[in-house]
């Protein structure tokens, strides 16, 4: 398998090469997809790869998360969720905080929401550890960003990643607000303890973040840190009226990162 990811990886390597090259002449990037369509007999939209579904499959017209901060008093109660997840999909532990990968992590309040903070903030909100991971945006600015479509956005609103197609420039982290997305500086298989031969392994110099545990969706499952939480996160449909997260948000007020930037967060808070 390595052998095809490798001539997958070269072959997008090339594929950018020629974007940035015809783009330095004067075109876009949208028009240079098109020359290259029209000179490689093929079309300006990139395959991309979806997850099979099985016929108790979870599906939705838009997947959101509501999480209630409440529940939590420290960030050992958000432990559970992070393991649940990176244990699943095979994320590694490394000590250089310069080379972390992460899914899901604690950060403060005023990292989380820097636009929200202020002077006379609630004394147990300002030190409390808040679960932040990926946005999954209703106008993500990481896929318009990324020149290969490694990054791309379902139609049921989820952002995922193809790990093959990604070639490292980094252009997604640069492009995303929130800094949801982690790169592998360096081999990540030697860091990881025990392997989930259930979701692929990543390699040196691509990009991974959260993906709504799509995998386990599409067998029926909800999300690894949905399941971990117990009852601290909601997840569900945010377009049907009905659905536990409709419920959720109706009756409490929840707050989301950097509303200003419009990229339309599908993750909510409550605090």
């Amino acid at each position: 398998h390595r052998s095809e990811g490798g001539q997958v990886m070269k072959s997008s390597r090339r594929r950018f090469l020629k974007i940035a090259g015809i783009s330095a002449l004067g075109l876009g990037v949208k028009p240079a997809l098109e020359v290259l369509a029209s000179s490689e007999g093929g079309h300006a939209g990139v395959a991309k790869p979806e997850v099979n579904k099985g016929e108790n499959a979870l599906t939705a017209k838009r997947w959101a998360l509501v999480i209630d901060t409440r529940q939590f008093e420290s960030e050992e109660d958000l432990k559970p969720m992070i393991e649940a997840c990176h244990k699943i999909h095979n994320v590694p532990k490394l000590e250089n905080k310069r080379h972390e990968i992460k899914w899901i992590w604690a950060e403060e309040f005023k990292h989380t929401f820097p636009t929200q903070e202020h002077e006379f903030l609630d004394e147990r909100v300002e030190h409390l550890s808040f679960p932040t991971l990926c946005n999954h945006c209703e106008k993500p600015a990481c896929v318009r960003a990324c020149p290969t479509k490694a990054t791309f956005k379902r139609e049921d609103g989820i952002v995922l990643m193809d790990f093959h197609r990604c070639i490292g420039c980094r252009f997604c982290m640069a492009a995303c607000p929130y800094g949801s997305r982690s790169f592998n500086f360096r081999d990540p298989r030697p860091f990881i303890k025990k392997t989930d031969p259930n979701f692929p392994t990543r390699t040196k110099g691509v990009v991974e973040k959260c993906n709504f545990c799509a995998e386990r969706l599409a067998v029926g499952k909800i999300p690894a840190c949905v399941e971990a939480s117990k009852g601290a996160m909601t997840f569900g449909d945010l377009d049907d009226p009905e659905s536990d997260v409709r419920n959720v948000l109706r009756h409490n007020y929840t707050i989301r990162r950097k509303p200003a930037l419009g990229a339309g967060p599908s993750v909510f808070y409550i605090v």
